[in-house]
């Protein structure tokens, strides 16, 4: 798949107040969990998530739920549906 491509979510005028740091390593992060399954998708998130924590990279609501609804975009409902559910188990561990 083209490089240009995989970046044009960062894009999304949704995202415009969240800077460019954060949204490059949400990309890497994105990069990572290509391919995993839905069972090693929460232990990776929460890995990264502590990982961010760790390193002063933190998000505000505000900013999840905007990465959120970008990801969320053109997606079947049962991925949304997914995407939502892995969300609600992050919130409940954490």
């Amino acid at each position: 798949m083209d490089e240009n491509r995989n970046e044009d979510w960062k894009m999304d005028p949704k995202l415009k107040n969240i800077d460019a740091g954060k949204l490059d390593m949400l990309q890497k992060l994105a990069e990572k969990g290509s391919g995993k399954s839905a069972s090693d998708m929460l232990p990776f998130l929460m890995s990264a998530a502590a990982s961010g924590k760790k390193n002063g990279l933190n998000f505000s609501q505000n900013e999840i739920s905007a990465v959120l609804e970008v990801m969320k975009a053109g997606k079947s409902p049962q991925e949304a549906a997914k995407i939502d559910k892995i969300v609600s188990l992050m919130r409940m561990i954490h």
